[in-house]
Order: structure tokens, then C-alpha cells, then sequence
């Protein structure tokens, strides 16, 4: 029932970038969006597998041009440097929605129920959709739209070798953080560290924090330091904090480690940043939303297969070994040494000069 809201929303993402490209944000978003309230509705009045299922499909696809409708408004409205610090602070500030979210959404549970929460939350999220559709427009006042070439679409963006280096680096930076802190970071810390829910909670804590700090900061740092610089020491870090992982530590270490596992991770935003200054203005929705694919597309390769691998590597069913957790990391590492091997290393001139 979780997964299928990452099915469809992945499942959006190549048709989303040509829809947003050649009719705008402020209505594809807006649409998908009361598909989300329509999902949300379904969801809390549901009492069979197949209502809930239905649901979240819907609110998967709803939400899927949430983030990329706001970066495609984004290069409509801002210059480069400015593109990269707002699309950091878009993710950031929808991190940070998340972590106050989790306290008060869970006493709203006990209090009066998920259906309500859930029956809440769409008609909130119908006030946003009512602003978005009065109070937002793709591009500044006398902008004169940029229509698609016909040669400008999945073919050009799928052809381009810089664009295959920048969605591997996603894969690997997204796929990795998403899949271990949305998975495995929990029961990492009960099965190797016996640690009780209070103290497993305050290091999830520590790096949810991280996570959103790396994210408000990504376009900051990527606007001064350049995105190429930025994801290559990102990466780098992200590596090292795999590897760091696989040994037995103190308490100040492994909060360290999860510290600068979610930080670093969360520079893989800029990713979706870069692509945009190899892609005609008129593909950016293309763009984007074919390099996010890459990540979330990583969420779930990376999810199963670690799965598989702590399965397989555990006696007992229920409680895994450190062991096989140290062969999940490895796995996760070898895909970040990998992509970032070739995202780094430039073939041509024009590769040499990513910035």
C-alpha cells in the first residue's frame, strides 16, 4: 500500500515534463493536485485494500508535479544563481514541513482518527490548490512563451552523455539517501546497536535535521561554489559516510555519520539545478522530470535489492545481522563510487567545463 504512491508518482514523471513544458505549471500542477485532494478523499472513506490502493495511486499522481512544476516556474522567473538557491529552498522548506509535521500529525491520529487526518488534509490541500490557481503565473508579465522544437524531446534529453552522468549521480545520491533513511536507518540502529525507539528516534532526528539542512543550503552553496563542485564533494561525502557506516562506532560517530550521510545526500538536489543549464529553456519540465526519474527510480532498485541482500544475509528472520547490513552498504557505496567515477571524469571539453 506504501510503495504504490512512489509507483505512480515515478510513473508521472516523463509525462509530466512534456505536459508542464507546453501548457505550463500553474494549470498541470493545479489539476494534479485535485486529483491529490480526490485521492486523499478516497483514501480516508475507504474499507477494502482496493479503496486504500486507489487512493494512494491518486495522491501519488497528484503530487508528482509538486516539486517539478516548482522548478520548471522557477527557470521561468529567476536567473541561474537565483534558479539554484530557490529550488534548494523549495526542498528544504518541504523537509522542514515534514519534521514538524510527524509530532503533531501523530497526536492528530490518536486524537481523532487517519480518516480524519487524511479527510483534513485534502480540504487543506484544496485552499493551496485555490491560491496556486489565482495567485501564481509561469512567467513574468510580457514573457514571450519558448515553444519545443520538434527535435527538443525525450530523444534529445536521453542522447545527451552530460545528461546520463547527472541522472546516474541522482540515482545513486537520491536512490541511496531516500532508500536507507526512508527504510533502513531504523532498524539498522535496533539490530546493530540494540538501541531503544527513544534513542533510535533521536538519531533519525539528527539526520532528518541534516537531510534539511542539505537541502535549504544546497543552491547556496551551489550558486557560490558551482553545482559541479558541490555534487562532486557531495558525493565524496555521501561515499565516505557509506563506508563509515559498515564499522562499529561510539555514539558521537555514528551521529556524525548519519549527520553527514543525510547532509551530503540532500546536495543531490542540485542535480536536478544542473541539468537545466544543458537543456534548451523550453525542455526544462522535460529535463527535470527525466533526471528525477533517475532518483526515485533509485528509491526502489535500491530498496529491493538491499532487502534482498539483509535477507539473505540474516539466520533469523525479524532481527538481521550487522553483517548484513554491512553488505547492504557496501552494495549502496559500490553504486556511489560508481556514479560519481563517471559524473566526475570528463570525456570532452565541454564535459571538463560543467560547471
Amino acid at each position: 500500500m506504501t510503495s504504490v504512491f512512489f509507483a505512480a508518482f515515478a510513473a508521472m514523471q516523463l509525462p509530466l515534463g512534456k505536459t508542464l513544458d507546453r501548457f505550463g505549471v500553474r494549470w498541470v500542477s493545479s489539476t494534479l493536485l485535485w486529483v491529490a485532494v480526490a485521492g486523499s478523499l478516497i483514501f480516508s472513506m475507504s474499507d477494502s485494500l482496493s479503496g486504500v490502493l486507489s487512493g494512494r495511486v491518486l495522491i501519488g499522481i497528484g503530487m508528482a508535479g509538486v516539486l517539478m512544476g516548482g522548478i520548471k516556474v522557477f527557470s521561468q522567473w529567476y536567473e541561474p544563481r537565483q534558479f539554484t538557491t530557490m529550488t534548494g529552498l523549495l526542498v528544504g522548506i518541504g523537509s522542514t514541513g515534514a519534521l514538524f509535521a510527524a509530532t503533531p500529525l501523530a497526536w492528530l491520529n490518536e486524537t481523532v482518527g487517519w480518516r480524519v487526518v487524511f479527510s483534513g488534509g485534502a480540504v487543506v490541500l484544496g485552499v493551496v490548490v485555490l491560491l496556486l490557481m489565482v495567485v501564481v503565473r509561469d512567467a513574468p508579465e510580457g514573457t514571450e512563451k519558448a515553444e519545443p522544437q520538434p527535435s527538443e524531446g525525450w530523444g534529445y534529453v536521453f542522447g545527451n552523455k552530460v545528461f546520463w552522468k547527472i541522472a546516474l549521480l541522482n540515482f545513486a545520491l537520491g536512490g541511496n539517501l531516500l532508500a536507507f533513511q526512508g527504510l533502513w536507518a531504523g532498524p539498522y540502529l535496533f539490530d546493530v546497536y540494540q538501541m531503544s525507539a527513544l534513542e533510535a528516534g533521536n538519531f533519525l532526528l539528527m539526520m532528518g535535521v541534516a537531510t534539511t539542512v542539505g537541502y535549504l543550503s544546497s543552491g547556496w552553496l551551489g550558486g557560490h561554489w558551482g553545482l559541479r563542485n558541490i555534487l562532486i564533494l557531495g558525493a565524496t561525502i555521501f561515499l565516505f559516510s557509506q563506508l563509515l557506516l559498515m564499522l562499529t562506532m561510539e555514539a558521537w560517530t555514528l551521529g556524525l555519520a548519519y549527520a553527514a550521510f543525510g547532509f551530503s545526500g540532500a546536495l543531490g538536489l542540485m542535480t536536478l539545478a544542473e541539468i537545466k543549464q544543458f537543456m534548451p529553456l523550453s525542455m526544462t519540465g522535460t529535463a527535470v522530470t527525466s533526471v528525477n526519474l533517475f532518483g526515485i527510480g533509485g528509491t526502489f532498485l535500491i530498496q529491493w535489492l538491499s532487502g534482498l541482500i539483509i535477507e539473505a544475509s540474516s539466520a533469523s528472520a525479524g532481527t538481521y545481522s550487522p553483517g548484513a547490513y554491512q553488505y547492504a552498504l557496501l552494495m549502496m557505496a559500490g553504486v556511489t563510487l560508481l556514479a560519481l567515477i563517471f559524473y566526475a571524469w570528463p570525456s570532452s571539453r565541454n564535459e571538463a567545463g560543467m560547471k
